[in-house]
């Protein structure tokens, strides 16, 4: 199948063509979930056999380009963007092309996997909405999938950039899907709102991934992404560090890291799927995904390592202190999303890609199951998203209580769940990596002792306790339906499995082999020295004496410390909220964490607040100035013909009267 990996994308796009034009009219309601679920099937089956078929690649022949040595396949579908001769008289053009190598075929499986499932469990939660607000989710939904799957593929930067592009927009059509409605009464923001939000954040981010893709293009005279890759040591260490921070500008707007985080929660607007949709299989994965891609990019930049680290590191402990003060379901897990996305992006930063890529895969899992298992909370309660008036649930749903824990232990790093492999690899590596620092380490192990401690505390608020139900709440409380438990379901034992395929070499040893670090050899270069470096391009040995030479602690010890982190943030949340609320001191840091520490106000002073003072001068000046000096040639030519118009009576002596006044005038004017 790897010769029909075009037909990948293409399924969610016909899903999309089908529902859109036919959903709202035509079709039946249950056949629109069911052909949105069977596009993206197809997707995940042909992905399937496409990634199987990286074992055994064929030769080159047609449109298809294998690199046996990188297992990467390249298909050519057409030239798109003709661009005249280089700088070395040779053609320059963008090629629309798809590549499969071990990197995308980890990411085609999570984004049609995951999403295939979150398509299954929204034909039970969007049960209640109109046919046509029903279709045009679906549609939306499918065109989501097959933009992230068109990032996923692309073969070079403005093929990828279309994928990038178009995730933004279906995240602007998804989270403002509800447009009519309030979401958050205290911020009186309104959905619109909020999808205007992340669509313009996410702008700007934009905004440095085109002048980074500009740059590496008039730099090295191609975009496809390998020519460039290859083509870096060319590029002067200026140049590197430019191309690299200007990608990670647009990097830090997808995926959600200081300072362009503040979309992010505020996209729990849209339909709760599509939260899930957003937080583990799509978007805010993408930033991570160009991350690992263009790793040889960033390893020929140490400056550009050292942001990325530093960003990824801060953001991760900032969003999870906002965590453990947010009342909304979805809120709080959306801070955790941020959080174990600056984790991501802090393994990158110190050179540990493929522990990044790991997290990304496990976090896909467990994040989609608390996603889906919070929706499933607030189906039974009928809309009801406040912590605060929940409580008690753990006997009332059984399914969705035991699939939520499972999530919140993987989150929290619990042994041997998915989490706890993911995680660990990050901070070792933030500990020992050629770019990692004591320091860096520690904001990691805090960060997964708050994670522990927020996540305690949403699983006690919501099932444990006494119950804090309201009437309404009480009165429609009910387990979730089949089609939206299954997904649940298989989220929960992925969120174990998963992470069994990435065992540490210190825990597995030679009996356990590292198989996902194993399968991304290929395409993971090793940063320049340390122990993830080392580990990035799969050299165990090499890895383990680097650590042993410059860590301040063994595998083993950094272990037992993060454990001892996470323990204690969960000893701590239960000890605290077992009994319910309680009730928390207006201490000027608890305020402070309570007003998200006023960024939001902040950028709105500062940005917001001048923009809109700039557009009400520019609406003055349009109104005053420009329109009043086009009335005023109106208004002058008006004048003029009602002046003319007296001259035009249509009274033949009135004309000879003025031939005859005018003979005379012309005549003493001559003869005078």
């Amino acid at each position: 199948m790897i010769g029909s990996l075009w037909l990948v994308p293409l399924f969610p796009f016909a899903g999309f063509a089908v529902n859109g034009l036919l959903g709202p009219r035509v079709l039946p309601r249950q056949a629109v979930g069911w052909i949105a679920c069977a596009a993206v099937a197809l997707s995940f089956l042909f992905s399937l056999g496409a990634v199987s078929g990286l074992g055994q690649l064929p030769e080159s022949s047609g449109g298809l380009v294998v690199d046996h040595e990188a297992q990467r396949v390249t298909q050519t579908l057409f030239t798109w963007m003709p661009l005249g001769p280089g700088r070395d008289g040779r053609a320059v053009s963008v090629d629309w092309s798809y590549v499969l190598d071990p990197l995308s075929a980890v990411m085609l499986l999570v984004v049609t996997g995951v999403g295939l499932l979150i398509h299954l469990y929204s034909i039970g939660y969007m049960e209640h909405e109109d046919r046509s607000g029903y279709a045009r989710f679906f549609a939306y939904l499918n065109l989501f999938m097959g933009m992230m799957l068109v990032l996923v593929l692309g073969g070079s930067l403005p093929v990828l950039f279309v994928g990038w592009e178009g995730v933004g927009l279906c995240s602007y059509l998804l989270i403002g899907f509800w447009y009519d409605r309030m979401f958050d009464e205290k911020s009186g923001m309104s959905v619109a709102d909020a999808g205007r939000k992340a669509f313009l954040v996410n702008r700007i981010g934009d905004v440095g991934f085109i002048l980074g893709t500009l740059l590496l293009l008039s730099a090295l005279g191609t975009a496809q992404i390998q020519d460039i890759l290859k083509a870096v040591p060319n590029l002067s260490a200026g140049m590197a560090t430019a191309a690299a921070l200007l990608l990670f500008v647009g990097v830090c707007g997808k995926s959600a890291q200081i300072p362009l985080y503040v979309w992010l929660p505020d996209a729990m607007a849209g339909p709760t799927p599509v939260s899930a949709l957003i937080h583990a299989a799509t978007m805010v994965t993408a930033g991570v995904y160009v991350l690992a891609r263009m790793a040889g990019l960033y390893v020929a930049s140490p400056t550009a390592m050292t942001v990325v680290a530093v960003t990824g590191g801060l953001t991760a402990l900032v969003a999870a202190t906002l965590g453990t003060a947010q009342t909304d379901i979805k809120k709080v897990l959306a801070y955790s999303t941020v959080s174990q996305l600056g984790y991501m992006v802090l393994a990158a930063g110190v050179g540990a890609f493929t522990a990044g890529v790991f997290h990304l895969m496990t976090h896909a899992f467990f994040k989609a199951l608390l996603f889906l298992g919070a929706g499933s909370v607030i189906h039974a309660l009928s809309g009801e998203q406040d912590i605060m008036k929940m409580g008690g649930l753990r006997t009332r749903l059984p399914w969705t209580h035991a699939t939520f824990l499972i999530g919140t232990l993987a989150i929290a790093g619990v042994p041997p769940l998915a989490g706890f492999f993911s995680k660990d690899e990050i901070l070792w590596a933030a500990l020992s990596g050629s770019g990692g620092s004591l320091l860096l380490w520690l904001a990691g192990v805090v960060t997964a002792g708050l994670t522990a401690f927020y996540m305690t505390r949403l699983y006690m608020l919501t099932f444990a306790g006494p119950p804090r139900l309201t009437h309404e709440a009480e009165h429609h409380l009910h387990e979730s339906p089949p089609v939206m438990l299954l997904p649940l379901i298989l989220l929960a034992v992925g969120s174990v499995a998963v992470g069994f395929v990435g065992v540490p070499h210190f825990l597995g040893g030679a009996s356990v082999p590292n198989l996902f670090e194993h399968w991304l050899e290929p395409v993971m270069p090793a940063a320049a020295g340390g122990a993830a470096g080392a580990a990035a391009a799969g050299h165990a040995e090499e890895a383990a004496h680097a650590a042993a030479a410059g860590a301040p602690l063994s595998e083993w010890g950094a272990m037992f410390v993060a454990l001892l982190a996470s323990g204690a943030g969960i000893v701590a949340g239960f000890a605290m909220y077992r009994g319910g609320p309680r009730p928390e001191r207006a201490t000027p840091a608890v305020r402070w964490v309570r007003a998200k520490y006023y960024v939001d106000e902040l950028y709105d002073r500062a940005f917001v607040g001048p923009y809109r003072a700039l557009c009400r001068f520019a609406s003055a000046w349009d109104a005053r100035i420009v329109d009043g000096l086009v009335n005023a040639v109106a208004f002058v030519t008006d004048l003029a013909g009602e002046m003319l118009r007296l001259a035009q009576t249509g009274y033949v002596r009135n004309y000879a009267l003025g031939f005859f006044v005018g003979t005379i005038l012309i005549l003493y004017y001559v003869l005078r």
